[in-house]
């Protein structure tokens, strides 16, 4: 336990120096906000914008940490430690797990205390569905982890599967705002699922079906990942 929470602040601590990292979680969706102050319906960015922050952080960040650590030999280093890789894997998901929650707390303030958009009807859910939510996206950056050979190319496989998906899933912008096609393309895409679960929670009406789907694709994207994944 120990060696987890020494490995989950070192974690912290090396990506609070990546400055796109802590740009792009903890400030950028904020500023999204507060650029889109004149929309009609303020309040729908919300839940979008903190799935947002959850995927560029397991989708496209976490990838290129954790194939960098394979490429430099770091995991298999860790194998013949006390601290085993899994620690560290574990380690990785709590520090994006806080920053995540930094951002997140940054956005839901600007919104609720400077534009006065209303707090979570159900904060529980909204909790839940965050976690679900994050787990998903870093199942699936485990998956990206586990199939990129270098950390170049996870970091641009990240790129490629999660700004397709921000936008079509809308983390980026309300669904309400895409084409038909879009949106039914849209549907098939997991963070869409999530983003529906915070959205509901956060408006009052949350449905089980999104949080069961969330669920599921984090089980397959686990077990994708543990049975592809090279420690070295």
């Amino acid at each position: 336990m120990k060696a987890l929470a020494h490995l989950s602040v070192s974690e912290v601590r090396l990506l609070s120096r990546e400055l796109s990292t802590l740009f792009f979680m903890v400030a950028f969706p904020a500023m999204l906000l507060v650029l889109n102050a004149g929309s009609d319906r303020l309040e729908l960015f919300v839940p979008g914008y903190l799935a947002m922050i959850l995927a560029i952080g397991g989708i496209s960040t976490l990838p290129a940490i954790m194939a960098s650590y394979r490429e430099r030999k770091v995991l298999r280093r860790l194998a013949t430690t006390p601290v085993s890789p899994l620690t560290l894997l574990t380690a990785q998901i709590a520090a994006q797990l806080v920053m995540a929650v930094a951002g997140a707390a940054i956005l839901a303030g600007v919104a609720v205390a400077a534009f006065g958009v209303a707090p979570p009807a159900h904060p529980a859910a909204l909790t839940l569905a965050f976690v679900l939510c994050a787990l998903m996206c870093y199942a699936i950056g485990f998956v990206i982890a586990a199939v990129a050979p270098r950390a170049r190319t996870a970091e641009l496989m990240g790129m490629v599967v999660m700004f397709p998906m921000i936008f079509l899933a809308g983390a980026a912008i309300p669904r309400e705002g895409l084409p038909e096609p879009l949106r039914e393309i849209g549907g098939y895409l997991p963070l869409t699922q999530g983003v529906t679960a915070l959205r509901e929670s956060w408006f009052g009406a949350p449905a089980p079906m999104p949080y069961l789907v969330v669920s599921a694709i984090i089980v397959v994207g686990t077990a994708i990942a543990a049975a592809v994944f090279r420690w070295e």
